[in-house]
């Protein structure tokens, strides 16, 4: 039965526009941006078909173009909307973050961080440049690496951390395996960092480890 003909208040659209996206499930959500289905599938069979397929709404996102292309009922026209969807949300988050007064709510820059590096295929490390008051100057990756390692150098740091004109910052990378627990080498990099920085009166307030669940902040575990 095609979509049109289901009671109005059972069909995606309207039950956003009349509940808000969040009383819609994964399926329905990924309906509405299909659009339509497939001979046979309504949007919503199509959207369950490929969340079975890719086992996670998160998977499907994050899947390489091949392999999204390769799914029935998309290809690069949907590979491409899904790309600037996702551009579209980290702007915002990014957007949101810039204009607080001042980075005083941890779960923004949490979820910011969350955005920009959790679903990289290769560790990178970045940034959070502040001003006096904490506001953010600029978001910035120092470095990208393989899989499991990117080599970052605290005199780059400090030339990046200049030339914004920081007061502070605030340190992320990713852990592609999704294990977030801070190793030795963290800790070893995160301490040069910081007495680098120390040097010319810049303050390093955190530095978060990205992987699957919450991030780790080093400076709720007392290793800052």
């Amino acid at each position: 039965m095609p979509i049109t003909d289901w009671p109005e208040d059972e069909r995606p659209r309207e039950k956003l526009l009349q509940r808000g996206p969040a009383a819609l499930s994964d399926a329905e959500l990924l309906a509405i941006f299909l659009r339509t289905g497939i001979a046979g599938s309504s949007a919503v069979d199509l959207a369950r078909e490929l969340l079975s397929r890719f086992g996670s709404l998160r998977a499907l996102l994050k899947a390489p173009r091949a392999d999204f292309c390769a799914a029935k009922g998309l290809g690069d026209a949907k590979y491409a909307q899904l790309q600037a969807v996702l551009e579209i949300a980290r702007r915002h988050l990014a957007e949101n973050l810039a204009q607080r007064a001042a980075l005083n709510d941890p779960q923004a820059a949490r979820d910011f961080l969350i955005a920009q590096l959790r679903d990289l295929d290769h560790e990178a490390f970045a940034a959070l440049f502040l001003d006096t008051q904490h506001r953010v100057l600029a978001f910035e990756i120092l470095a990208r690496g393989t899989l499991n390692s990117a080599s970052v150098y605290p005199r780059e740091v400090v030339k990046s951390a200049l030339r914004q004109q920081a007061a502070a910052v605030i340190f992320a990378h990713n852990h592609p395996s999704g294990i977030n627990e801070p190793s030795g080498a963290d800790r070893t990099l995160t301490q040069r960092l910081r007495e680098a920085l120390n040097l010319i009166d810049i303050r390093v307030l955190d530095h978060f480890i990205i992987g699957e669940g919450p991030p780790v902040s080093f400076a709720e575990r007392g290793l800052l």
